[in-house]
């Protein structure tokens, strides 16, 4: 981080003496540090700390008569390469939201053009709370980028989502968002992840194995350089990545249905999740009941195939991506898939290899275009993600 200004403001919340480590580590990369508190936050931690570990004079006050003059706020905010809020409270999030400029760090962040981290830390009341959330939501919309919060025991007592993530945590986002390209700034990206589930009754249902892992590592990825994401995602069994927009759904017939709403409005689509072939033919309200000595016949019809629906509304410039777990002749029928479903590429892949397939974070791919076929070898799942999006941006400038 030689040569980067990052300006801390640090909010009054009882996380805010993780910030301290924060600094130092930034200032251990080589990074120089600015520090904004609000009159609150210096009730938990003293601005002496914070200037004694960023060797730079802390800000508290909007109208404070600055070493040299300049608009101070103006300064900071020109100067940051990114601007990072760590605690975040519910109070300044709500600023940010609607635009409020009554401190000294609620000035400065709405004056910059940097990119902007927030680190929330709140009771999980808060958190959860439509207003808190709408907030985010409103904040996300605006490029602004969100490390956590995690769940465990609160100060309050509460055990619950709300704790600040751990200073390398965010520091780690704030060097992804130093070096991470740009390139998918300004580009809406659908992604969809995990297995549905077609349900028999209210217990028993038809799925797979599809874990969310490979979707959520593109749809962070995208997100990670600047794309737009809405992400439409079935079950899954890993943490739902941050994005501009989480949908969820249950059935195949439901991912269509979401699918089919958001893609007319995108610049690309991709499809990882593992919607079902077939659903049951009847739902049951209750529970069946088996009869001794008797077999049970159910009949099951087929589901629409959503890639191949996207494919037929494609609109010019538009980029879709399939994939296609296969089990034998895999490049036969991946090919048959990207030309049937109208794809500009399809990531096939053989699940029954070790490395490949479900519920792995690694991944053994084939990204297959009209012109191009690359077999990659085994790869993280957020490795490969990486080299798909390296691969679509190759096929939008052909466009």
């Amino acid at each position: 981080m030689q040569g980067k200004t990052i300006v801390l403001g640090v909010t009054g919340g009882i996380a805010a003496y993780k910030s301290v480590e924060i600094v130092s580590r930034l200032k251990k990369k080589g990074a120089k540090v600015h520090v904004i508190m609000t009159k609150h936050a210096t009730e938990f931690v003293s601005p002496m700390t914070f200037e004694t570990m960023s060797h730079e004079p802390v800000v508290t006050d909007l109208f404070a008569r600055p070493e040299k003059w300049e608009v101070e706020h103006v300064a900071l905010a020109k100067a940051a390469d990114v601007f990072v809020i760590a605690p975040a409270t519910a109070n300044i999030l709500a600023k940010m939201a609607n635009g409020i400029a009554d401190d000294m760090l609620s000035t400065t962040v709405l004056a910059t053009k940097a990119n902007t981290l927030v680190a929330p830390a709140m009771n999980t009341a808060m958190w959860t709370h439509p207003a808190t959330q709408n907030n985010l939501r409103i904040l996300k919309s605006r490029g602004v980028h969100v490390v956590g919060p995690e769940g465990g025991l609160l100060a309050c007592g509460d055990n619950g989502a709300g704790r600040m993530s751990e200073p390398e945590c965010i520091v780690q986002e704030i060097e992804k968002l130093l070096y991470t390209p740009q390139d998918f700034k300004g580009l809406k990206v659908l992604v969809t992840a995990g297995g549905t589930r077609e349900y028999l009754d209210p217990v028993r249902y038809l799925s797979n194995e599809s874990s969310g892992k490979m979707g959520f590592a593109i749809a962070s990825a995208a997100r990670d350089r600047g794309a737009d994401v809405t992400l439409v995602r079935a079950f899954t069994s890993v943490e739902v990545p941050q994005v501009y927009e989480d949908i969820h759904v249950v059935s195949t017939c439901d991912l269509y249905d979401a699918v089919i709403q958001k893609a007319a409005n995108m610049d690309i689509v991709i499809q990882a999740a593992a919607p079902a072939d077939y659903r049951f033919e009847q739902q049951f309200s209750q529970k069946l009941k088996k009869n001794a000595g008797e077999a049970m016949v159910l009949k099951m019809i087929e589901n629409p195939d959503i890639a191949k629906a996207v494919g037929e509304r494609k609109h010019p410039g538009q980029i879709l991506v399939g994939f296609a777990a296969e089990t034998e002749k895999l490049t036969e029928h991946a090919k048959e898939k990207l030309h049937k479903k109208n794809l500009d590429m399809i990531v096939a892949n053989d699940v029954t290899q070790p490395g490949a397939g479900f519920n792995v974070d690694t991944n053994i791919a084939t990204l297959i275009t009209e012109n191009d076929m690359e077999t990659l070898p085994l790869l993280s799942k957020r490795e490969l993600a990486e080299t798909i999006l390296d691969r679509i941006l190759q096929l939008r400038n052909k466009k």
